[in-house]
């Protein structure tokens, strides 16, 4: 039997079309191995979106190699799409592929272990229309599986490389959405989370679909008992789009909506077609139809021409939006990009010395979100057992909580009492 391995870099579509090509594998008879395993293929499923992603895809390439000279490398993603003559020239790799054509990955990778020549079919993915349909029907997890809806995003922020990596954007057929999710939760899985480049395009190439129609029809699956949205932008968040899937007992309250940057300034220079009223009266609205939910987001500190009182905008407005979460990095140059050639960038220190700040002032606001469940009882969905007799799970605002049990509650929901705060999660204890 053939063997395949799989280093998977970058963002959660990068992941489901990792478990996408696992599974042709399999289908193709093919055993999966861990990536430190000796295997007679390795895929290497890049990411682009910063230098240090293309750094870490090198290393990726370079150890899978260096494990089995005479192995058969696939290269994938969005490194190889943008930049696939510097693929080409690491010693060892055998074919190259971009954001299109996974699907045929199994029977590419069979060319190539049986004529020993370097395949390379990376086309210009600006001109792709269709969208690529990949299946997932199981995972790893039990419990939460993520659907990829869409590809491609045409939003040119001046620091993104992707849209050169995925291009336009293509959506998926609501039926093959449809027949995916129900397989999935044939298979048990009780947690849907959509996904895509930029799922707030869903539809667009398509006219006659939304996402909020998307939404629903996941939501009509039998089996399925949670909802949830990948990363969100705030324009789609309207007060008829809230006030319809606030509706919808299966969604989530959890809302990962990106800023970016807190002054106006900055987002127009980033090419963010919001502003920070605008992004704040989503919050708003959501609040008003959800009850307490989470919201979670991304911000660039840093970014070309950020002054010091740009600075201070932008961490006074995330601060006052009450976060669950945040994710907060500091700007870096990707070339290829509008801002990389910008003036005034910002010196590396003080870049770092806001991220600092920033990241310890929302650590405050998502303590207090916290530290508003203690005492209550709340249903979690248990994935896993992390230390002995410790299982990990989610409510629906995806908060972690940990609980101490004699039994095995992988994969069952359960309502336990919240005791107490413990870093970025919660202590619980079974409800009586």
């Amino acid at each position: 039997m053939n063997t395949v391995s799989f280093s998977t870099l970058g963002c959660k579509v990068n992941q489901y079309e990792t478990e996408a090509m696992m599974n042709l594998f399999a289908k193709a008879g093919y055993e999966v191995r861990q990536f430190d395993e000796i295997c007679d293929v390795y895929v290497i499923n890049t990411c682009t979106v910063t230098g240090m992603g293309d750094r870490k895809s090198r290393q990726m390439i370079h150890r899978a190699v260096k494990q089995n000279p005479d192995a058969v490398v696939a290269v994938v993603g969005c490194y190889s799409q943008v930049s696939p003559e510097e693929v080409g020239k690491i010693e060892g790799v055998s074919l190259i592929l971009g954001t299109k054509d996974r699907s045929r990955i199994v029977e590419l990778c069979e060319q190539v272990l049986k004529d020993k020549q370097k395949k390379v079919m990376v086309d210009d993915i600006m001109k792709q229309r269709q969208y690529e349909d990949m299946w997932v029907s199981s995972y790893s997890s039990k419990t939460r599986a993520f659907v990829k809806i869409e590809d491609g995003c045409t939003e040119f922020c001046t620091y993104c490389i992707i849209p050169y990596a995925r291009g336009p954007v293509r959506s998926r057929s609501l039926e093959s959405i449809r027949d995916e999710v129900e397989a999935l939760a044939l298979n048990g899985f009780a947690e849907i989370v959509l996904t895509g480049i930029h799922l707030a395009s869903y539809g667009k190439d398509l006219k006659e679909y939304t996402l909020l129609d998307v939404i629903k029809t996941v939501s009509e699956v039998d089996g399925i008992r949670r909802v949830r949205l990948g990363s969100i932008e705030p324009r789609i968040l309207t007060e008829e789009f809230i006030s319809e899937i606030a509706k919808l007992d299966k969604m989530c309250n959890h809302f990962h909506i990106a800023l970016q940057s807190g002054c106006d300034d900055t987002l127009k220079r980033m090419n963010r077609k919001y502003t920070t009223a605008e992004y704040r009266e989503s919050v708003d609205l959501i609040r008003k139809y959800f009850d307490n939910p989470a919201i979670a987001t991304d911000i660039m500190v840093g970014f070309p021409g950020e002054t010091e009182e740009e600075f201070r905008d932008s961490l006074n407005f995330a601060v006052g939006l009450g976060l669950a979460d945040a994710h907060v990095f500091a700007y870096s140059n990707r070339k290829g990009t509008k801002a990389d050639k910008f003036d005034n960038q910002v010196d590396k220190n003080i870049k770092e010395l806001r991220s600092k700040e920033m990241i310890a002032a929302l650590k405050k606001t998502q303590k207090e979100y916290l530290q508003c469940y203690i005492g209550k009882i709340c249903e979690v969905l248990f994935e896993q057992e992390i230390k002995d007799g410790v299982y990990e799970g989610h409510m629906t605002n995806y908060v972690k909580v940990h609980v101490k049990s004699d039994e095995d509650i992988s994969g069952k929901f359960m309502n336990v009492k919240i005791n107490a705060v413990k870093g970025d999660c919660l202590e619980a204890k079974p409800a009586t």
